[in-house]
C-alpha cells in the first residue's frame, strides 16, 4: 500500500487523489489559473475542496517556457499573502509548495505549516533542496527536467531517452534515502524538457515507473503535448487532459495534479468502478 506522511497522519494513495493547482502568479502559461487577490485564493481553494480535491498545490512561480525567473525572495514575498488567507480559512487543507528553492520550502513548512514540497529541478536549481527536504522531514516530490524552464526546450536531445530519464530518477531516488528523505513521489515531468513525442512516449511507458515501488505523481493538465498535438489551443484542452488522465489511473497514477478538479476526481471515480470489474 503506498502512503505518505503528512504532518504525522498517512495519506493513503493506494487509491488516487486528485491534487488542484493554485497559481498566484500574474503570468502562469494558463490564463485561467491565475489568481492574485484574497478573493480569488480563497474562491479557487473552495473549489478544488469542494469539487474532491485531496491537495492544494500552490505556485508563486510560472514554470512555463521563457517565464521570467523570481527570486526565492520574491517567491516568499507571494506566498506571505496567500498562505496566511489559506490557513484562516480552510485550516484542514493539505498544501503543497511548488518551488526549486530550498529558503522557500523551509519559509513555507516552517512558518506556514505546508505539508509536501514540489521541486520541478528535482534538486538542480538549488542544490541546498534534497539536505533542506531532509530536516523539513515532509514528503518530496521528485520531477525530472534538466536545464530550467527558460532552457529546457532547448534541451531534448537524448541518446535514449526513456532509459535516461529511468536512470534520472534512480540516481536522485537513492541521493534522497541516503539523506534520510522517507516520502519521495515521483512525477515524470510532462512538459519539462521534453518535445512532444517524447512526452507521448513517457506516457506510454508510465507502468514502468512501478519499479520505483514509489507514488506516482503525473500533471499533463492542459499541457502543450495536448494542445499541439490536437491543433488547438490551452483554453480548449480539457478533453484531451481527462483522456490522458484517465489512461494515467490506469498505468499507476496515484496523484493527479490539475487545473480541473471536478473532471479528474470523476475520472477517478469512473476507472475506480471499472477496477471492481477486473477479472
Amino acid at each position: 500500500m503506498k502512503t505518505i506522511n503528512i504532518k504525522g497522519e498517512l495519506l493513503d494513495l493506494s487509491s488516487p487523489i486528485v491534487m488542484g493547482i493554485l497559481n498566484i502568479t500574474p503570468d502562469s502559461f494558463y490564463a485561467g489559473s491565475r489568481k492574485e487577490t484574497e478573493a480569488q485564493i480563497t474562491d479557487r481553494v473552495k473549489e478544488i475542496i469542494d469539487q474532491g480535491g485531496a491537495i492544494i498545490d500552490i505556485g508563486a512561480q510560472s514554470t512555463r517556457p521563457a517565464s521570467t525567473l523570481l527570486s526565492a525572495e520574491e517567491e516568499i514575498e507571494r506566498l506571505k499573502f496567500a498562505l496566511p488567507i489559506i490557513n484562516r480559512e480552510f485550516p484542514d487543507a493539505i498544501i503543497s509548495v511548488d518551488t526549486f528553492y530550498s529558503n522557500v520550502a523551509r519559509f513555507a513548512v516552517e512558518e506556514h505549516g505546508v505539508a509536501i514540497i514540489n521541486d520541478i529541478s528535482g534538486g538542480e536549481m538549488d542544490k541546498s533542496m534534497f539536505e533542506t527536504a531532509a530536516k523539513l522531514n515532509v514528503p518530496y516530490i521528485l520531477m525530472h527536467m534538466r536545464g530550467t524552464p527558460q532552457t529546457m526546450n532547448s534541451m531534448t536531445n537524448y541518446d535514449n531517452f526513456i532509459q535516461e530519464v529511468f536512470y534520472y530518477f534512480s540516481k536522485k531516488i537513492a541521493e534522497l534515502h541516503l539523506l534520510g528523505v522517507n516520502d519521495i513521489i515521483v512525477d515524470p515531468g510532462f512538459g519539462f524538457s521534453k518535445t512532444m513525442e517524447q512526452n507521448y512516449e513517457l506516457m506510454a511507458t508510465l507502468k514502468g515507473f512501478s519499479i520505483f515501488e514509489l507514488p506516482l505523481l503525473v500533471g499533463i493538465s492542459r499541457k502543450k503535448m495536448i494542445a499541439n498535438l490536437l491543433d488547438i489551443n490551452t483554453d480548449e484542452s480539457l478533453n484531451g487532459t481527462t483522456v490522458l488522465n484517465t489512461f494515467a489511473l490506469q498505468n499507476g497514477a496515484n496523484i493527479l495534479r490539475v487545473h480541473d478538479v471536478k473532471e479528474a476526481v470523476e475520472a477517478v471515480k469512473i476507472v475506480k468502478k471499472l477496477e471492481e470489474y477486473k477479472f
